[in-house]
């Protein structure tokens, strides 16, 4: 029987001969995209932070267009390949330093070490936590209708946008899972602490929506316990991965795939979506991290990385591959099964 992890290399190959005519558009299907959430987005917005989480050196960039940019794998980012099937010819900007010309096509809001939860993250420094993104977005909307001066017709504009949300891996890596800097797993057993982040992103996504989003794909975690930096902290007793951490987060994505559905009963107007990016390794294959890492887990500045990135699962000891990120984006777009959107793919909220 082929291994798992040989079967999704198998894909993410495939997808990556296919996406050099996927991304031949010559026109966006949507007129902005909104992008929130956590290391995995963050195309810079850290850059400037007084803090340890930022990817701008190298190795990071080895493989991207524009080098280094604060971007955490060796290429694009997972909505940077989503934005290319939506077919933007430009990267989404950084809300960092987005301009007037730039906001009518979207911002990047994401934030390495931002959390749900604004303490999450706080031991590595300075981020935009999910709560401040959300203000970040409030200020852009206010811009972009200075600059079209007609409010109504910015909340029509808002309407027909795609919004992606990744974030919540911070609140467990960060948080829950960090003792000795954090007091929620003496507060909450691992069902209340799901419970509990599931509730108050619902307020947030709420937020979203009462600032105009009405097409929102919200991203599941992956397997966590999977992440070379978790293995190396936890240890597997002789398992592939860790598996207490991966069943907390898959209890979190068992609490979140019916929110989803909640808030479209709650808002009829709207289109929430659910995307899955479960990912399980096989206990025959080594997936660890393509560069050097520090303790942390990311990548030690200028080491020399992998040969072959498009053999790895993950870049450093915590963030994918532009390969599987390449993976995660085509199943978000146009998801050959229901298990990995629900209940629509990102092509399909393109169309409603």
């Amino acid at each position: 029987m082929t291994p798992p992890l040989t079967l999704l290399f198998s894909f993410l190959i495939a997808i990556t001969m296919t996406q050099l005519v996927t991304f031949v558009v010559t026109q966006p299907q949507v007129p902005c995209y909104f992008i929130f959430g956590d290391a995995l987005v963050d195309n810079g917005n850290n850059n400037a932070l007084p803090t340890v989480s930022k990817a701008n050196y190298q190795p990071y960039g080895i493989d991207f267009p524009l080098g280094v940019t604060g971007r955490f794998t060796n290429g694009r980012t997972i909505t940077d390949i989503i934005g290319q099937l939506l077919g933007f010819d430009n990267f989404i900007p950084p809300f960092a330093n987005v301009s007037n010309q730039e906001i009518d096509i979207g911002v990047n809001y994401g934030s390495a070490g931002a959390g749900i939860r604004d303490e999450t993250g706080r031991h590595l420094g300075d981020r935009f936590t999910f709560n401040r993104q959300i203000l970040n977005h409030a200020t852009i909307i206010a811009r972009l209708s200075l600059l079209q001066r007609n409010k109504t017709f910015t909340q029509e504009y808002l309407k027909k946008c795609i919004y992606v949300s990744i974030i919540g891996s911070d609140d467990y890596i960060n948080n829950y899972l960090m003792p000795n800097n954090y007091p929620t797993s003496r507060i909450y057993t691992i069902d209340q602490y799901a419970t509990t982040l599931v509730r108050q992103y619902s307020q947030q996504l709420t937020a979203l929506y009462k600032l105009g989003a009405r097409k929102i794909a919200v991203f599941g975690l992956g397997p966590l316990g999977c992440t070379p930096t978790e293995i190396a902290r936890f240890g597997t007793g002789g398992k592939p991965c860790v598996d207490l951490i991966n069943n907390a987060s898959s209890l979190y994505n068992a609490k979140l795939k019916p929110l989803v559905g909640k808030l479209n009963s709650n808002f009829p107007d709207a289109r929430f979506t659910f995307i899955n990016v479960t990912i399980s390794p096989s206990a025959s294959q080594q997936v660890g991290p393509c560069c050097q890492v520090r303790e942390d887990g990311q990548c030690i500045p200028n080491s020399i990385p992998c040969p072959d990135r498009n053999l790895t699962i993950f870049y450093d000891g915590l963030h994918p591959t532009e390969i599987t990120n390449m993976g995660i984006a085509s199943r978000s777009y146009n998801a050959p099964s229901p298990m990995d959107a629900s209940p629509y793919d990102i092509s399909g909220l393109v169309q409603l």
